[in-house]
């Protein structure tokens, strides 16, 4: 029986993103992918939201998405557009790139961090003792890990195993998605009526001098809303060839489909992210609308989220209770978008009395306020996890300033390239000793001069030393007072966070 420190069962954005998070803490991790390769037929999900490039950045591999995709205002709620590009960040926007790609790009970054990959075997069941978990693979053979987090998706065989209640709301609309040949020439576009919302369009493109050509040849992509709601069995292109005709009264002569999926606007939760040695993210933990693009950032900013944990407590840094903040910080994450998503899919209904309540929701957030609070959520720009009470930046994302240091300046975003904590100290240099820490912490002494802004906050108090998460979110705060400096509860925010002192 092979063994690794961590199994990961699927290898889509999240299984990547995580796997590349606990490769760079020098964790064994492996994933167990149902797919012989990495291809990925159809488009599936479309871009990535502003807080997830972020996280692509505090990692050094940002531009390799960027340079692929294109950058764009797409924030909207209920179709309603929410404009970011005011918002205090190098990313005030959010990317379009199709989902096989950003998994193209995240798995030659796993391969860089030598991750194995366990193609053509999926996990089919699991049993955990006190030590680890046995893994069963679908080829027969099976793998020892002392952690297995399933990333394997809605229908996640992890989570129906290990017993987790996947509580939550049954679709109420249902639409098909494909990418497709046809004989007759559509209409190109977004069409609504009494049954949902429509589309066709061209897939392929490039991008010239900095804007987006589609190209007239290739597979269309074709997006229509099913009659019924309901079924469970695997989409036909029969099926297809319905629905169309049911909205626009022809089928187009459509054939040679290169996918047909199904998706619904069914919300679920997983009542809890961890049992024991076995851990949920991603949509194996969370489904919901494609409403507003959040899914597949969700995920990814799960992993980010739990991978430098879970490397801490397989090193015996940490104690396992660590992974209890993993479900407290990110469950309210993904309830929020549940809910926003429940309610965008309820706004764009199409009888008169919806429109009349979503024309007047357009009113509000063509307002500032609205308008900001909407677009921070529905970006992750906003996200703030309950450290306690304290200075506003506790428990919310250190902005990427522009610091100088003994050795010349440098974006704060790049100091957390290896995953690694950092204490920011913006006062006398040399002024905190956190030796016990040593090994686990990096103190950098910088200056900024400049102001600190939040999405959504806007300006707030300068601090004069940060404590940052590998995840880049503030884990303690030192202050300037009219009494001096506040500094109380380093040594504590240290041990909750990274271990007790001298503990690796």
């Amino acid at each position: 029986m092979s063994g690794h420190a961590v199994v990961l069962a699927g290898g889509g954005p999240t299984g990547l993103m995580l796997a590349g998070e606990l490769a760079l803490a020098g964790i064994d991790v492996a994933i167990a992918e149902r797919r012989s390769n990495q291809d990925l037929l159809g488009s599936r999900a479309g871009g990535l939201q502003s807080r997830t490039i972020e996280l692509l950045d505090q990692r050094g591999i940002a531009n390799r998405f960027l340079s692929e995709g294109q950058i764009a205002q797409v924030q909207a709620f209920a179709m309603i557009p929410l404009d970011i590009s005011d918002f205090p960040t190098r990313h005030n926007y959010g990317l379009g790139l199709w989902q096989k790609h950003i998994e193209r790009i995240l798995a030659g970054w796993v391969e860089e961090l030598a991750v194995p990959i366990y193609r053509g075997r999926e996990v089919t069941g699991f049993a955990q003792d006190d030590t680890g978990v046995d893994v069963a693979l679908s080829d027969g053979a099976s793998l020892r890990a002392e952690y297995l987090v399933g990333c394997d998706g809605g229908r996640s065989v992890i989570r129906k195993t290990a017993g987790i209640e996947f509580a939550g709301w049954d679709p109420t609309t249902s639409a098909l998605i494909a990418q497709v040949e046809v004989t007759e020439q559509p209409e190109l576009g977004i069409r609504r009526d009494a049954l949902g919302i429509h589309s066709f369009g061209r897939l392929e493109y490039e991008i010239r001098d900095g804007k987006v050509i589609y190209k007239d040849e290739g597979p269309l992509g074709v997006m229509v809303t099913e009659r019924h709601v309901g079924s469970t069995a695997e989409p036909t292109l029969e099926d297809l060839r319905r629905a169309l005709i049911d909205v626009y009264g022809t089928d187009y002569g459509v054939h040679s489909p290169t996918t047909i999926s199904r998706f619904t606007d069914m919300t679920r939760q997983a009542a809890a992210y961890r049992d024991r040695r076995v851990l949920l993210a991603g949509d194996a933990a969370h489904v919901h609308a494609p409403d507003g693009g959040q899914g597949l950032s969700l995920g990814m900013q799960d992993a980010v989220n739990l991978g430098w944990k879970l490397a801490q407590v397989v090193r015996r840094v940490s104690p396992e209770t660590l992974l209890d903040t993993y479900h407290a910080e990110r469950h309210p994450i993904a309830a929020r978008v549940l809910r926003n998503t429940m309610a965008a899919v309820a706004l764009r209904r199409p009888d008169e009395r919806t429109t009349a309540v979503r024309d007047t929701i357009a009113e509000l957030l063509a307002m500032d306020e609205p308008r900001k609070r909407f677009a921070g959520m529905l970006s992750g720009l906003d996200i703030h996890y309950d450290f306690g009470p304290g200075h506003p930046l506790l428990g919310r994302r250190v902005p990427d300033l522009d610091l100088v240091t003994a050795g010349g300046p440098v974006r704060l975003f790049t100091l957390l390239h290896r995953a690694r904590p950092v204490l920011l100290n913006l006062g006398e240099r040399g002024g905190r000793d956190i030796a016990p820490w040593a090994d686990r912490v990096r103190v950098v002494d910088a200056a900024y001069d400049g102001p600190w802004e939040l999405p959504v906050l806007a300006a707030v108090p300068a601090p004069s030393a940060v404590l940052v998460r590998p995840d880049g979110y503030v884990a303690w705060v030192g202050q300037r007072t009219e009494a001096g400096l506040a500094e109380a509860g380093l040594d504590e925010a240290l041990t909750t966070w990274f271990g007790a002192a001298g503990a690796a």
